[in-house]
């Protein structure tokens, strides 16, 4: 079996990464609501309400960084709210896994559910990252904050957990 190698992944086949200034890609997913309950949330019928999106991706509910990074967006909620956002976090998990991580952090923002990564890859969330000094393939925490007129203001690919959220602040108010 030596001399042979797995097929390298081409840029081209990973999806590129948005920047500001561009159209924010337009998407319906089912989301778990912090009252237990389930829908549909819609990005274009959010900018037609004239409301603002801060649209996090994170690799997978109820892990450590994941968990930090959720509670620091429900702790911070009531200051992106005071700045006109509305909170919305994207995994590739499945329901009722988001349903759990919601109650167990008593997190009062929707999580939505995008199990095939269509939406990650729109968004340029999923893709080559390292980890641990190894390149791999996988969902790449990133956030983007989306104007009523679905313009993105702000991208960030790669980010930390811890500390994230006051970054965020901190970008949206100047």
């Amino acid at each position: 079996m030596s001399g042979m190698t797995q097929p390298d992944i081409e840029p081209t086949d990973l999806p590129a990464r948005l920047e500001v200034g561009q159209a924010a890609p337009d998407f319906t997913l089912p989301a778990a609501l912090p009252d237990g309950t389930e829908t549909h949330i819609t990005l274009s019928a959010l900018m037609e309400q004239r409301q603002n999106v801060v649209l996090y991706f994170y690799p997978a509910a109820m892990t450590p960084g994941c968990t930090t990074e959720a509670c620091a967006f429900r702790d911070n909620l009531a200051r992106l709210e005071s700045l006109g956002f509305t909170v919305l976090g994207v995994s590739k998990d499945p329901l009722p896994k988001l349903h759990r991580f919601v109650e167990r952090d008593h997190l009062s923002f929707p999580l939505l559910s995008d199990t095939d990564l269509t939406v990650h890859k729109q968004y340029g969330a999923y893709g080559e990252k390292k980890l641990y000094g190894k390149v791999h393939v996988g969902v790449i925490r990133s956030t983007f904050a989306i104007d009523s007129d679905g313009v993105i203001m702000l991208a960030r690919y790669n980010v930390r957990a811890k500390g994230h959220v006051d970054s965020l602040l901190k970008a949206l108010r100047s």
